[in-house]
């Protein structure tokens, strides 16, 4: 294995020499077509020689890294600009206020809880002791509706493992409760016991490739070891599914949701005031949505995007619960319905309009009382019980960091209960939506947020970001991150590509399967546009994705790699081939599509799999690929086969490198110490490789 080393070009840039990458002969034959995967060794993410090529391509990545001359002066200021007070939404629950907060630097938020708004709080969990570096998240806090007890759920180093405990809620006191290989749903409440979801122990070794099959429902009653545990549901015939399941306050329904093999899901529920009552499914056809919103007295509210791509309210009774009984409460309308929630018995409707949240109030009986006048174009998150009047809010922008308010539904009213100050001056910047038509005609909304000032000269630097997958939309958030950019005169671009749900399930649909490459042409299109209007030009721009996004940026740097001067893929799906045999990938199907589904479906996922269309003498975007040893989502073999590749193809002296984190994951419950690592990292290389200078 090779270090680093500099030699000279005839651009007078260094070039760098890279690990080496053994190749191996391994081929496989789709529908006749033989393709090969030289670096398939790579997909054994605990073998030594995996290990080892790891090692050397952090040492790589981090020499170059170091060299950047302000990626230390980067750093500080983003941990000045991170060190605020932040607050989540608070939330009642048997009399009692519980909200987290992190003082500015704390690797995890802690919770607090206070017996009224204005008494000293109290903290009530700190995850920050579960660890000694913070790589412990909490992930979910659940309390018996009696308030007697609390299971609260952690990961660890970001795997999407969840461990559940439960404390006593009056005294902290932990009891002896452990549930472990927990996933993707629960605890949920019933007398002195939950349920949750998990799968059997994985084979040691595999804990974070191996596929996830045969989720299960089980109920924990509170003193029990987990083998005593009771199977609630599962269904063999249907391996690669997901179930959850959910508890009403008032414990009058159990309510099961099955997912994984479309779109949306199917829902049963379960009377539990009727001994001996099984679950009664409601719904067959799960490419649609359907989600219990409230049970009140025999009425199950219902939010649901059947018969409405753009989402509708719908209402059953629990005696008579089936689709086709159901009724429409609130129809669909022009702008997308993208939440709903009950507090103190009315209902909170969120809408999307072009990308960004408009709120209102209903009664129960569908009729609209009034709109909530939003302190800006931004994203709202409303928090309240269905019992109670009193109405909580958070509200972010780009420029807004997530703010606090109480809302009086009596006068329409509301006011600002808790604001973080942040080491800038948002009055500084000023946020702008363009719309811009991608390659077939259609009209693309975009974000641009920038310092007030600018000029379009053509030459200002770019953040283009985008995902653009799996119906979920992008609306205006704040992150402390992005502001040295901005001050340096950058100029964040968020696309509002198809693939997500900001204009509905059509919107959604149009960038899936055999029609994603129009989530390219979207993004590839935004570039376009800024670079016409003369916003930037190709060497200033840098495309950042994460995930599905990583995809993109995979998809977009290999089909039009002239077109950016930076790709910066996150944890991103890079193998389209082979992507459904780790981990939870199959789920990923009802948006892909498999290569082996058909003949058609495989030939184009390899058309544009970014693994597969990296072409050997083709020079490429300045590239840092990032991935982390704990990912169990997105497999760090993705990001691993993809970056050997186009190390070995790149032609030129563009960096293409490999950031691999360890004990972290997907992303979620990431210790702000190494969030900070990370972003100044990213920053500095986006700024450093686009000719960004720092100047104090």
């Amino acid at each position: 294995m090779s270090g680093i080393m500099m030699m000279s070009c005839a651009s007078g840039q260094q070039k760098i020499v890279y690990p080496e990458a053994p190749r191996v002969d391994t081929v496989d034959t789709y529908f006749g077509t033989r393709v090969a995967d030289p670096y398939r060794w790579l997909e054994n993410d605990t073998s030594a020689a995996t290990e080892a090529w790891v090692k050397a391509e952090n040492e790589v990545t981090n020499r170059y890294l170091s060299q950047i001359p302000f990626r230390d002066k980067l750093l500080r200021r983003l941990t000045e600009l991170s060190d605020y007070e932040r607050f989540g939404v608070p939330f009642k629950r048997n009399g009692k206020y519980y909200f987290s907060k992190n003082d500015g630097l704390q690797n995890q938020s802690v919770y607090y809880v206070q017996d009224s708004l204005t008494s000293e709080p109290r903290v009530f969990l700190d995850p920050n002791k579960l660890s000694d570096d913070g790589t412990v998240a909490l992930t979910g806090l659940s309390f018996s509706h009696d308030g007697k007890y609390t299971a609260y759920s952690i990961s660890r180093s970001g795997s999407d493992w969840s461990e559940i405990y439960v404390i006593d809620t009056q005294t902290g006191k932990p009891l002896g409760d452990h549930i472990q290989w927990a996933k993707f749903g629960g605890p949920s409440w019933q007398g002195d016991g939950f349920y949750y979801s998990a799968y059997d122990a994985p084979t040691k070794g595999k804990e974070f490739s191996n596929v996830n099959e045969n989720h299960k429902i089980y109920f924990h009653r509170i003193g029990e070891p987990q083998s005593s545990d009771k199977l609630v549901y599962q269904n063999p015939a249907y391996p690669k599914r997901f179930y959850s399941a959910g508890t009403t306050k008032e414990e009058r329904a159990l309510f099961l949701i099955e997912s994984g093999a479309g779109r949306g899901n199917n829902l049963f529920v379960r009377d539990l005031k009727r001994p001996g009552d099984t679950f009664t499914q409601l719904t067959t056809d799960m490419d649609f949505q359907y989600y219990p919103i409230e049970v009140i007295g025999d009425k199950i509210y219902l939010f649901t995007n059947y018969g409405a791509p753009k989402n509708r309210i719908m209402v059953a009774d629990i005696a008579h619960p089936k689709l086709d009984e159901w009724k429409e409460l609130i129809p669909e309308s022009d702008a997308v319905l993208s939440d709903a929630n009950v507090i103190g018995g009315k209902l909170y409707l969120t809408y999307d309009k072009d990308a960004s949240n408009h709120a209102y109030v209903y009664n129960l009986d569908g009729t609209r009382l009034q709109e909530i006048n939003l302190p800006s174009v931004g994203t709202v998150g409303f928090s309240g019980d269905k019992d109670e009047k009193e109405c909580f809010f958070m509200f972010t922008s780009f420029t807004i960091p997530g703010a606090t308010y109480i809302y009086n539904v009596d006068d329409n009213s509301y006011q600002l209960f808790r604001a973080p100050k942040v080491a800038f001056n948002a009055d500084d910047f000023v946020t702008e939506q363009v719309f811009f038509p991608s390659k077939d005609g259609t009209k693309i909304p975009m974000f641009l947020t920038y310092k007030k000032g600018l000029e379009k000269n053509g030459q200002n630097p770019v953040y283009l970001y985008g995902y653009g997958g799996f119906g979920i939309s992008m609306n205006p958030s704040f992150s402390a991150m992005r502001i040295p950019f901005l001050e340096k005169g950058g100029i964040y671009a968020l696309v509002n590509l198809r693939g997500g749900n900001e204009y509905g399930e059509e919107w959604h649909v149009a960038g899936t399967k055999m029609r994603k490459q129009n989530v390219f042409d979207d993004f590839i299109g935004a570039a376009e546009y800024l670079i016409d209007q003369r916003y930037t030009t190709s060497p200033k721009i840098a495309i950042v994705g994460g995930s599905n996004g990583g995809l993109l940026v995979g998809a977009c740097m290999t089909q039009r790699p002239e077109l950016f001067g930076v790709a910066i893929p996150q944890v991103g799906v890079m193998d389209m081939l082979r992507y459904h045999k780790f981990t939870i990938g199959w789920n990923w199907a009802s948006d892909y599509g498999t290569s082996e589904d058909s003949q058609e479906m495989f030939e184009y996922l390899h058309g544009y799999s970014p693994l597969h269309n990296l072409k050997p003498g083709t020079k490429y975007p300045a590239t840092l690929v990032t991935t982390a040893d704990h990912d169990d989502r997105v497999v760090p073999a993705h990001s691993f086969k993809f970056a050997a590749t186009l190390q070995a193809d790149n032609d030129g002296t563009n960096p293409t490198l490999i950031r691999i984190d360890s004990k972290a994951g997907h992303g979620a419950g990431k210790p702000m110490a190494k969030v900070l690592e990370e972003q100044a990292d990213i920053y500095s290389f986006i700024m450093y490789n686009l000719g960004m200078e720092w100047k104090e």
